[in-house]
């Protein structure tokens, strides 16, 4: 899904895979996926079965006999098309929560990404740092002959000394920012900290961008989550009109009857069997009132809050958008400067030949240049990041 040079792309998309496979937060969504799909199951049945038993302390006397006991038993059953409603509701919220773990894959290719661009920009920096420093200590070198033949002071020296130290004192403060982000990376992809990332060792902004298809937008699955959670209260207003409905209950009670001593005659002792047929009607349905309204009000709550991140994503592509042009322009107007500043070394470097340098102009083009080359790996570092959101948003 992201857009990346064909050198590293491979690479890239291994890490990727890795981490959609490992990530904790990955397999967190999962398995409240498989908890939600799970209580399809749970809903898939009918109220408990109710059995009593009756002891008769003071037996009732009877025909055919006194009553000693009474055993029963009795079954409600929900009203036609309960138990489908009720698969159906719990069904949609599995459906809403699916959608979590394509968000959650999506801002993880998106993390892995970012956090892989970073990496680059703090390498590329380092040896542009190395490169540098090396540079100022030829310079050094030059200065010393200068101090020899007394055309340079000692103070040339310490300032191209301390120059260096600064460059160090930088680039050790990136290495240990290195190490905090391959710690971030590789807990993205849930393995140990101290694991080396090989990141590839340059990149450059393509000549063309690739077309945005804004439309995919619609389809962002962040916003596909608002139609199912709009659906499952569809579902739930639907279940709430079969639960408004009256339930039947079906059971049979016995009474065990003694016989009456000292007495013959047919129904002597005999146990009474009772079929019974009731009906559970919601006379006070107030609740069941109060439920569609509320569902009512949460579709409108769900319209509008999709409608809120439709004009949320829609401002962060266009900023992605833009910045990514900006990153280009600030590329190109660096590698312009860079060149002019490297012309200028030159022509300082030809002073030197013939007897003549200042070596305060020789700092001067140097920070310049290091300045230029730094922008330039953060151009690049912004314009693949940028990529990286324009892909969450439209891929």
């Amino acid at each position: 899904m992201f857009f990346v040079l064909s050198v590293q792309s491979q690479q890239l998309e291994t890490l990727i895979n890795e981490a959609l496979v490992n990530n904790s937060t990955i397999q967190k969504f999962e398995i409240q996926y498989n908890i939600a799909s799970e209580k399809v199951n749970e809903v898939n049945t009918l109220p408990n079965t109710e059995f009593g038993v009756g002891y008769f302390v003071s037996e009732p006397e009877t025909r055919t006999g006194a009553q000693r006991f009474r055993v029963s038993a009795k079954q409600m059953l929900p009203w036609f098309g309960n138990i489908t409603a009720r698969e159906n509701y719990v069904s949609s919220l599995a459906d809403a929560k699916y959608e979590d773990i394509v968000i959650a894959k999506r801002k993880l290719m998106a993390s892995v990404s970012q956090s892989y661009y970073n990496l680059y920009a703090n390498k590329a920096k380092q040896a542009i740092l190395t490169e540098n420093i090396k540079l100022l200590e030829t310079y050094e070198t030059l200065a010393l002959t200068s101090v020899e033949v007394g055309k340079a002071s000692a103070v040339d020296v310490l300032r191209l000394q301390m120059r260096q130290n600064e460059m160090q004192q930088l680039s050790d403060v990136l290495s240990q920012q290195y190490l905090a982000e391959q710690t971030n990376f590789n807990k993205l992809l849930n393995r140990n900290k101290d694991i080396s990332i090989n990141v590839v060792n340059e990149l450059n902004i393509p000549s063309e961008d690739f077309e945005i298809n804004t439309e995919n937008l619609a389809l962002h699955p962040e916003l596909l989550k608002y139609d199912k959670l709009y659906q499952s209260i569809e579902q739930s207003e639907l279940l709430n009109q079969k639960e408004s409905k009256p339930m039947i209950g079906f059971g049979l009670d016995y009474i065990n009857v003694e016989k009456r001593p000292n007495m013959s005659f047919s129904d002597n002792g005999k146990d009474i069997i009772m079929p019974m047929v009731s009906v559970s009607i919601p006379l006070f349905n107030n609740s069941y009132k109060s439920q569609t309204k509320q569902n009512e009000l949460q579709q409108l709550e769900i319209v509008a809050q999709k409608e809120e991140r439709l004009n949320a994503l829609e401002t962060l592509l266009e900023k992605a958008t833009t910045d990514r042009i900006s990153a280009r322009i600030s590329y190109a107007t660096q590698a312009k400067n860079l060149k002019q500043a490297k012309n200028a070394e030159e022509i300082l470097v030809k002073n030197y030949e013939t007897g003549t340098i200042d070596f305060n102009d020789v700092l001067d083009i140097q920070e310049l240049q290091l300045k230029f080359q730094m922008n330039q790996i953060e151009s690049v570092k912004s314009y693949y990041l940028q990529t990286t959101i324009i892909n969450y948003l439209t891929n």
